[in-house]
């Protein structure tokens, strides 16, 4: 458009913090609260189904799924997520935030009751339907990306609007916590009723049925939050920005904005509303799209793919490194529900330590530090302290050494999030403009949930003991050498962060040069 900013969101922009940016917050924040939950506690679990399913008839290494169906089970909510973020990002921008918003939400209800009765004669026909079930989860979770991320972009206010989508996306850091902590206590429920020796006295005794309810419980445990705050998110209107910009309803929009700023913002004029209406509409595929944002796109999809590359691999596997390096007892030391036990006690001691204090660094100072300088930081800093891993990594495999090990390991997870894990979601939903905003954001997701995949197939194969592969498939490079290979993903991270604009302190509609003058936006008129 080639006139001022529109009224209602120069209002909006300039709007005080109040209680509708706290409520967006948590309305948008439970979905990733939810969505963390959902995807990181089957890591918590997945030792727990391979004891069940696939333990070895020789009981000499209990609980290890075979590579394949651990790649599976850890990975296809990850497939599903990827083409819900495509999805959902594209039916954003088509049919609006709000109107697809609770679908999701609904859906990640459904799926996660529906993983959690899993069933099947066989331990093919149970890990095949927990398998088919997570993907469409995944599916659900893929929405929240795209539409939370936005709809929060386009209720904040410019001076603090990076503040308010890091809160949203640092519910995550909530969310991982939450699943440990229901793992925990229901784990630590089942071993006080159903106490059983060491798994090497009594293979057997080890394994009560109820552990069959554990990962169910714990698997199911996570509708609880979504279901809460569905009522609220039909609640919401529309965005403005929305209703405006891409409806071209620009009377709605005010009316929609005045009951939820409590104030009366003056409706614009036919040659302001005209000019709205007749605003540029090139699409996603032409060259004025490559020519304005083709960069903006390369840069916010390739940092997300690396980040996650190496985010994913630590989250999914830290229960394996754990174990390499002796923090968690071998299983065959321990009975199934202890070692689930064991394996959520350390991931609640990383997630208080490092991955929770990381996001709020995030939420604190983005807005005082910018994006673009904290991404670049904290590919940095994951990269120091992924070689300050790996280069010692013999040192650090001595039980003297271990508390050295968890520190520095914690200290990736801090600076992962106090970092690009925080700010490739941030980035994507403030620089394009309003009617590809949701489907931009949702291929930059989509390419960090590749890097996922990546992360969740390759780690799982690459660290492979290469002297002790797993039976039948073939040996893989060490957890050594994949900690080189994640801090070598970092570095790149870092290079492409180069590409990042930095939106600190903008409108929407002068980040993405849409409805402004000379870069400048309009104040509003009260």
């Amino acid at each position: 458009m080639a006139g001022g900013q529109l009224n209602v969101l120069a209002t909006l922009d300039q709007a005080k913090t109040q209680w509708y940016h706290f409520m967006t917050i948590i309305i948008a924040g439970m979905g990733f609260f939810t969505d963390a939950y959902d995807l990181f506690c089957i890591a918590l679990v997945s030792k727990l189904l391979g004891r069940i399913y696939y333990t070895d008839p020789t009981h000499k290494d209990p609980g290890t799924l075979p590579a394949n169906v651990s790649a599976a089970v850890n990975g296809v909510a990850l497939c599903g997520t990827l083409a819900g973020q495509l999805f959902f990002g594209w039916l954003g921008d088509k049919l609006g935030r709000k109107s697809v918003y609770g679908f999701t939400l609904i859906l990640m209800v459904l799926c996660s009751i529906a993983s959690g009765l899993s069933f099947g004669h066989t331990p093919k026909g149970v890990i095949g339907t927990l398998c088919f079930f997570r993907f469409w989860l995944g599916f659900g979770i893929g929405g929240d990306y795209p539409l939370s991320a936005t709809i929060m972009s386009e209720y904040a206010n410019k001076k603090t609007r990076g503040t308010f989508i890091a809160a949203v996306f640092a519910m995550q850091g909530f969310g991982i916590l939450f699943g440990t902590i229901v793992a925990l206590l229901v784990s630590a429920a089942f071993r006080n009723a159903y106490p059983a020796p060491a798994y090497a006295v009594d293979p057997q005794g080890s394994l009560p049925p109820e552990a069959d309810y554990l990962w169910r419980i714990v698997v199911m445990f996570g509708v609880i939050p979504a279901a809460l705050t569905y009522y609220w998110r039909m609640k919401m209107p529309e965005t403005a920005r929305y209703t405006a910009l891409i409806a071209r309803n620009t009377k709605q929009a005010t009316a929609d904005m005045a009951k939820v700023l409590q104030k009366e913002i003056q409706e614009e004029d036919e040659e302001v509303q005209s000019q709205a209406v007749a605003g540029d509409r090139w699409g996603l595929f032409s060259s004025q799209f490559v020519r304005r944002h083709g960069l903006h796109l390369l840069a916010t999809t390739s940092t997300w793919f690396l980040l996650d590359i190496a985010f994913y691999s630590q989250n999914l596997f830290q229960k394996d490194i754990f174990s390499k390096v002796g923090w968690i007892p071998p299983a065959r030391t321990m009975g199934a529900i202890e070692e689930v036990f064991r394996i959520s006690r350390a991931q609640a001691l990383i997630a208080l330590c490092g991955t929770i204090p990381g996001y709020w660094f995030t939420v604190a100072l983005i807005d005082i530090m910018g994006r673009f300088w904290i991404q670049l930081m904290g590919f940095a800093m994951m990269t120091v302290f992924m070689l300050g891993i790996a280069v010692p990594y013999e040192h650090w495999t001595r039980p003297e050494h271990h508390t050295g090990f968890v520190v520095l390991y914690g200290l990736t997870f801090f600076f992962a999030n106090f970092g690009p894990n925080s700010t490739t979601f941030i980035v994507p939903a403030e620089i394009f403009p309003a009617r590809l905003r949701s489907t931009c954001h949702g291929i930059s997701a989509a390419a960090g949930k590749a890097g996922a995949i990546v992360g969740a197939f390759g780690f799982l194969y690459a660290a492979q003991d290469p002297k002790k592969p797993d039976s039948g498939y073939k040996p893989g490079i060490g957890i050594r050498n994949a900690l080189f290979l994640l801090a070598g993903t970092n570095f790149l991270g870092l290079l492409m962060s180069l590409l990042v604009p930095e939106s600190k302190g903008k409108s929407l509609e002068e980040i993405s040069k849409e409805n402004v003058d000379d870069d400048t936006a309009a104040e509003p008129r009260v």
